[in-house]
């Protein structure tokens, strides 16, 4: 089989997984990044233009603040036939710009999303992808081993799926971090690594609609628990910034519901 040409553009932490399994695979990889050298098989390219040259995908695995400065100093090079999938993290709007800007050039643009931390998985993370070059992408990096699920939809779809397990999935990890400082601070760091362990193993099905239908079923009270958490934070002198956000919240879902009750009174 002709082993294909694959450009990525930026070589950090995912992009240097992938170039390296990549090259193990057999491709061919050019790669840039202004700051750091390419893996050891990757052809070491002198900027963005230099590394798509030849190129039958193009991953470009920056920052989303630099998706639109990578793409246009690319866009010169870009072969006719070649895709450009777009692997930030950013919001889908971004990821229509790149594919309107990339349309008008005559060049097929993927919105692929990364869906899992890449370390010790490399290029079988699993991946999602959207647009109109998403079955090219899935075709071009599943003969190196990749595994990307193709949506039906426009660019922008695999970004919002991407996000909207960010907000549960980071949000989560972030409320875990700002609690296990305050433990720490009260010597109970081990304790509630043991209750957060316990929670998490202990989930099952039932376990979103639980959590959905308690929220908004005690959300007065809860705001009220997650007031005086954030106290406790403060005299602890640790950041409480989960926690102001969760009373902030819950105290909305109780304003919304409130005109409910008020009418089911009236009626």
């Amino acid at each position: 089989m002709t082993e294909t040409t694959i450009a990525v553009l930026g070589l950090g932490e995912a992009g240097a997984a992938f170039a390296a399994d990549l090259v193990d695979a057999g491709a061919i990889v050019r790669g840039y990044d202004p700051a750091v050298a390419a893996p050891p098989g990757v052809i070491d390219c002198i900027d963005e233009a230099d590394a798509v040259r030849t190129a039958e995908v193009i991953l470009s695995v920056n920052r989303a603040s630099a998706a639109i400065d990578a793409f246009r100093a690319a866009v010169e090079q870009v072969t006719p036939t070649a895709v450009w999938a777009d692997l930030n993290t950013a919001e889908p709007a971004l990821k229509r710009t790149l594919e309107s800007q990339a349309t008008e050039l005559g060049i097929t643009f993927a919105d692929v999303s990364i869906m899992a931390p890449v370390p010790g998985r490399g290029l079988h993370t699993p991946m999602l992808s959207s647009g109109a070059g998403a079955q090219d992408v899935a075709r071009l990096l599943g003969r190196y081993g990749a595994t990307v699920t193709v949506l039906n939809g426009p660019a922008g779809a695999a970004a919002e799926r991407k996000l909207l397990r960010s907000v549960f999935y980071k949000g989560m990890s972030a409320a875990v971090v700002e609690a296990l400082t305050a433990a720490r601070a009260l010597e109970l760091d081990d304790w509630l690594t043991d209750v957060i362990s316990d929670e998490l193993t202990g989930s099952g099905a039932h376990s979103v609609e639980r959590i959905v239908t308690g929220t908004n079923r005690h959300a007065k009270r809860r705001a009220d628990e997650m007031e005086a958490a954030a106290k406790m934070l403060a005299d602890l002198g640790v950041d409480h910034d989960i926690s102001d956000a969760s009373a902030m919240l819950l105290h909305k879902i109780t304003a919304r519901a409130r005109p409910t009750q008020d009418r089911d009174l009236d009626a």
